[in-house]
């Protein structure tokens, strides 16, 4: 409808100007003396719209020949940003799928064609990093700096992943610092310095940095409470020679950050201490709490104090876990120690034949080979050793 429309209206405009020509009588007159020259206006209008159209195109036709070296040299730029464009998605592409060396030789063509200069070193340092030539991707990396000094923070971590890598972490904390004063501290970044400072045993920033990301949801659950329980256990060991660090430590520590795992590394430095009353209340009232069988055999390796009463508590403990060989092993230990060789044996036998590990079976045969021997019953004693080394 449209289109007809625009047919209409150019018939009637040709019908106008027609009649217009047709009834239009003027005339023009130039005068140049001793020249005199008369012609109709129609025929005048016409000679003007006509040179005005054939002097437009001569110009426009001079113009296009005097730009056409220029349109030359933009089409062929534009054919080498297409051509450069496609190899730097290729690189992108083999990097992913993990073709580092093409993925460099891709990436090394788009840099040395000025294409991008920044990303193409950045990529291509990714890809010497995943091939573990750390000189190449150092090269690289100041290459990107060079030509984009906003690429420093891409640049810093790519130094500290490659140092993680190769397990230099005091070096990559160093490089972290640097980076979280020139960005911030991201999540990608605390990640990385996460690693770095468990590299370096730094326990306590170790926490620090867990519970972060735990709140920002950068870390699952699962993985948070393995990292905080392994940085607590180092922390437990390295007060282990101290005993009013090691009572401060856990005072301060946080309850929903306890575990029975953590118990047993605490209960063993006060073994190790020799403070063993307090390991045995500690150990009691951490079973009582949660229980848990390695803490279980670990009271019965509990020395000095009320064994009787220890001995009772255990037994309270053993209706509701009759078939755990700790518990059982811990009953042995302690009526060995009290000299109730037969109760000793019937426990240290009940737990031989509930256990099911190797490291139990083989533990719990030393201690009845131990008990026979005291108890100059040698020959028994023999097949207990025996298994036991077999064991190993």
């Amino acid at each position: 409808m449209k289109g007809l429309l625009w047919v209409l209206a150019l018939f009637a405009a040709a019908v106008a100007l027609s009649l217009a020509a047709y009834y239009n009588e003027g005339y023009l007159l130039l005068v140049y003396p001793p020249y005199r020259v008369e012609i109709s206006l129609n025929l005048a209008i016409v000679v003007l719209v006509g040179g005005f159209v054939v002097m437009y195109g001569l110009l426009r036709g001079v113009a296009l020949t005097m730009s056409l070296p220029g349109r030359v040299r933009e089409f062929r730029a534009r054919r080498q940003r297409e051509k450069m464009t496609q190899v730097l998605d290729d690189g992108v592409r083999l990097l992913v799928e993990g073709r580092y060396a093409q993925a460099m030789k891709r990436t090394g063509e788009t840099f040395a064609a000025g294409f991008a200069p920044a990303t193409s070193a950045l990529l291509a340092a990714r890809a010497a990093q995943r091939l573990r030539e750390s000189e190449k991707q150092k090269q690289w990396l100041e290459k990107a700096v060079a030509h984009d000094p906003k690429a420093q923070a891409a640049c810093l971590m790519l130094e500290a992943e490659m140092l993680i890598e190769t397990h230099r972490f005091a070096e990559a904390a160093e490089v972290l610092k640097r980076l979280h004063a020139t960005a911030g501290r991201h999540i990608a970044a605390l990640r990385l310095e996460l690693r770095a400072q468990q590299g370096c045993g730094n326990w306590d920033e170790v926490l620090r940095l867990a519970r972060v990301l735990e709140k920002r949801n950068a870390l699952v659950p699962e993985l948070a409470h393995e990292i905080k329980l392994k940085a607590h256990q180092e922390n437990v060991r390295q007060r282990s020679s101290d005993l009013a660090q090691l009572r401060g430590y856990l005072k301060k520590m946080p309850s929903s950050e306890r575990s029975p795992r953590l118990a047993r590394v605490y209960a063993e430095a006060l073994v190790q201490l020799g403070e063993h009353e307090e390991a045995g209340e500690f150990i009691k009232a951490q079973l009582e709490r949660e229980w848990d069988s390695r803490l279980a055999g670990l009271y019965g390796q509990v020395r000095g104090g009320d064994l009787t009463a220890r001995i009772a508590a255990a037994d309270k403990w053993l209706p509701a876990h009759r078939d755990d060989p700790q518990l059982l092993l811990a009953l042995g230990r302690m009526c060995f120690e009290q000299r109730l060789w037969g109760k000793a044996q019937a426990y240290l036998e009940a737990a031989l034949s509930v256990a099911e590990l190797g490291s139990d079976k083989r533990e719990i045969r030393l201690e009845l080979a131990r008990l026979f021997e005291t108890t100059e019953r040698v020959e028994e004693a023999m097949p207990h050793y025996r298994a036991a080394a077999m064991a190993d």
